[in-house]
């Protein structure tokens, strides 16, 4: 069986299995008619359904929400009518859909119980708001978009003795591309324009200190960046349009630390054993992400001039 059609068929059956149940048992164990929004070969589909999924599509409104609650009950129609005949063909037997049905469960139970975790976390207060603006102008009142160019060099890729006084010496890019040819250091060159909190924000206050033109030389967890501003524009933000983006960013940490303080708590709590090679595997650390800052819908970006010679110099180190 194709994986696509496996993979369907766990969605069908993982949301479908409300569907069957709601229609299955003795009468007495029937929705109420006014809350059945139809039946599909006696299975019945409830409004609350319809309702449960209206809830999470986005851009629904009172205009538009007789037509959104027709679109779901006729995919739910469809799932049933789907449903039907993968559990006619004992499709819920396959070895694979029950591994992903499974998979499944266990994520929803997962994240639900660090939803619930997390669910009375304070809201971030005005004051938290405030600290956080005036710390970070750079995203703020002094919010840029910037049009890089960028060359990517992994951890361990060789030796970069000289370099950072390589570049320091006004080098153009075409230069240190081929700096990095002749010692075989592979790097990945990339180049568009990004708004300050499409940065990561351990290297945004390097990048910030940039005029244009200038290239500097930044460390990251990820290795090694070389950042060209060819270009940049003044885009601020006032607090006012930054707040509701800041409070969300702020709650999201909180829940992220609330998260974290939990599952080391269960760790530290649990007997956990790595047997064969992933006792190896689990020694070595994971590379931290880095995390976007919160910010409001950025205005239009500067055109980025193009720097073709650079990318076909690059293309080697690939």
């Amino acid at each position: 069986m194709p994986r696509s059609t496996q993979l369907s068929l766990v969605l069908i059956a993982a949301f479908g299995s409300a569907v069957i149940t709601t229609g299955c048992g003795n009468a007495d164990s029937k929705a109420p008619a006014s809350q059945v929004a139809a039946k599909v070969n006696g299975a019945e589909i409830s409004v609350h359904q319809i309702n449960a999924l209206l809830a999470k599509t986005g851009g629904v409104n009172s205009e538009n929400a007789p037509q959104a609650r027709k679109e779901i009950l006729d995919r739910l129609v469809n799932q049933q009518l789907a449903v039907e005949q993968a559990m006619a063909k004992k499709l819920d037997r396959n070895p694979d859909v029950l591994l992903n049905i499974e998979a499944a469960r266990r994520e929803i139970l997962a994240r639900t119980y660090l939803e619930q975790l997390t669910a009375n976390n304070a809201k971030p207060t005005d004051e938290e708001v405030k600290r956080y603006f005036d710390e970070h102008p750079d995203l703020f009142a002094k919010r840029r978009i910037y049009a890089l160019q960028e060359l990517a060099i992994p951890k361990n890729a060789g030796s970069l003795d000289g370099l950072k006084e390589y570049i320091g010496s006004g080098k153009s890019l075409d230069d240190i591309v081929n700096w990095l040819k002749e010692r075989k250091i592979p790097a990945r060159a990339s180049q568009g324009s990004r708004p300050a909190e499409q940065l990561p924000l351990e290297l945004l206050p390097r990048v910030a200190q940039l005029k244009d033109g200038q290239t500097a030389m930044l460390e990251s967890p990820q290795g090694i960046m070389i950042m060209r501003l060819v270009a940049s524009q003044n885009a601020p933000i006032d607090e006012v349009n930054a707040k509701p983006r800041i409070q969300q960013f702020l709650l999201n940490e909180r829940n992220s630390k609330a998260v974290a303080e939990e599952m080391k708590k269960l760790k530290d709590a649990a007997k956990i054993e790595f047997v064969g090679d992933f006792a190896k595997l689990s020694e070595t650390p994971t590379a931290a992400q880095p995390i976007n800052a919160p910010v409001a819908e950025a205005p239009k970006e500067p055109s980025n001039p193009a720097a073709s010679a650079i990318e076909k110099g690059v293309a080697g180190l690939k």
